[in-house]
């Protein structure tokens, strides 16, 4: 029962601090009202920014091995309040000023101490037959985090500021429920960071094939996720034939990331039971498949366009627990600190790639062409997730060769 009940407030923390991440996303319709001469690069910069912090700060945090240095419950409660109080200080800026950008920036690192603390906390309650499961309670955790400024943002029209206000509340009672958190029978210091051995992630074969994989399902996530909301409004005036309305592309893009959660605790029990190989497989090959819908539904009837995107929002990231947790099992001893590192800091900095070309590719193209192009990373993730499966090494993962 102390097992259950520390994962439950350690998942519900996640879940409040990581509305931090998505909530200028949410407020950038608003935001950008107020700021005529800003388009949607600047959208794309509210969110990327956020990514770009994350890596920065990761890096850091396992350069100076943090979290093993300090109590990590602390890491989480002060990074909580630090990304809380750089979105908040959004409140007071110009709203299509640098500065914005800047705090995103500052909220991204900040959010390297709660995202990846958070796991470290779980995993110290985990066993090998339930570290999937565990894994993708905090994922899950992170996706109602992330849809949820989607849902205020929804709730309150074109008013923007009570979001951000909302969402760094939000992490401050995030922080506020480390203080009942207990370190579990597991925890352990990760092993240390060691950059020169970073490169050990390619020379073995298992993660390198895991670390492909990822990076294809990172490929879509971020920019799915940023960018689901505009789509959902513009296919809605198609249909209609009129201007387009914020708050209901603003509740079905909160309906949608939220239905995550669902995808991701499934696939962390299916994981632990038939294997990451078929869980991340046949996840990236229903995502994928979406990428490649989204063009001949655009415009249908509003009832199709999000039925397409619940099922997109399970899948898209259903899997994204199941990644670190191969990198984990099939790492060599004393390198899974440095792994897992790694592989997270590339896995964001591809975010930075795709976010930030959906608005020309949407321009050129159109919103069916450039989803197209994200169906790429599904299926080179499932090509190096097959790969990993035929090979020796998938005896070492949980569910075996499945």
């Amino acid at each position: 029962m102390n097992k259950r009940r520390n994962i439950a407030l350690i998942t519900f923390a996640e879940m409040l601090a990581l509305a931090l991440w998505f909530s200028s996303t949410a407020a950038g319709p608003g935001m950008l009202a107020e700021a005529p001469g800003r388009g949607e690069g600047f959208q794309a910069l509210l969110t990327s920014a956020v990514q770009a912090g994350f890596v920065i700060g990761t890096l850091l945090s396992a350069a100076l091995a943090l979290p093993d240095r300090t109590d990590p419950r602390r890491v989480f409660a002060a990074s909580a309040l630090l990304g809380a109080a750089a979105n908040a200080l959004i409140l007071v800026l110009p709203p299509g000023s640098e500065a914005v950008i800047a705090a995103r920036f500052a909220t991204g690192m900040a959010l390297a101490g709660v995202y990846p603390v958070g796991m470290k906390l779980a995993a110290g309650w985990a066993d090998r037959g339930d570290m999937g499961l565990v894994v993708g309670l905090l994922v899950g955790g992170l996706t109602l985090g992330s849809a949820a400024p989607h849902l205020l943002s929804a709730l309150g029209g074109a008013a923007w500021r009570p979001v951000l206000a909302a969402a760094s509340l939000s992490a401050v009672a995030g922080a506020a429920l480390m203080a009942w958190v207990r370190l579990g029978p597991r925890h352990a210091p990760a092993p240390p960071f060691r950059p020169a051995a970073a490169l050990a992630l390619f020379r073995n074969r298992g993660t390198r094939l895991a670390t492909l994989g990822y990076l294809g399902h990172m490929w879509e996530l971020y920019a799915m996720w940023a960018w689901i909301g505009l789509y959902f409004a513009a296919s809605f005036a198609a249909w209609r034939g009129d201007a387009p309305r914020p708050a209901e592309a603003a509740l079905a893009t909160f309906a949608v990331i939220a239905a995550g959660a669902l995808g991701s605790v499934a696939a962390g029990l299916a994981a632990d039971r038939v294997g990451r190989v078929r869980v991340t497989v046949t996840a990236m090959a229903i995502s994928g498949a979406c990428c490649l819908l989204a063009g001949p539904l655009f415009g249908l009837h509003p009832a199709l366009v999000i039925l397409l995107g619940l099922v997109w929002g399970v899948a898209v990231v259903a899997d994204s627990a199941q990644f670190s947790a191969s990198v984990a099992e099939l790492a060599e001893p004393g390198l899974t600190g440095t792994m897992l590192t790694v592989q997270t800091s590339l896995g964001f900095a591809l975010t930075l790639v795709t976010i930030h070309l959906m608005p020309p590719m949407v321009a050129a193209l159109g919103w069916g062409a450039a989803f197209a192009v994200l169906a790429a990373g599904p299926v080179l993730g499932c090509v190096a997730m097959l790969r990993l499966g035929r090979s020796a090494e998938a005896a070492r993962l949980a569910g075996g060769r499945g």
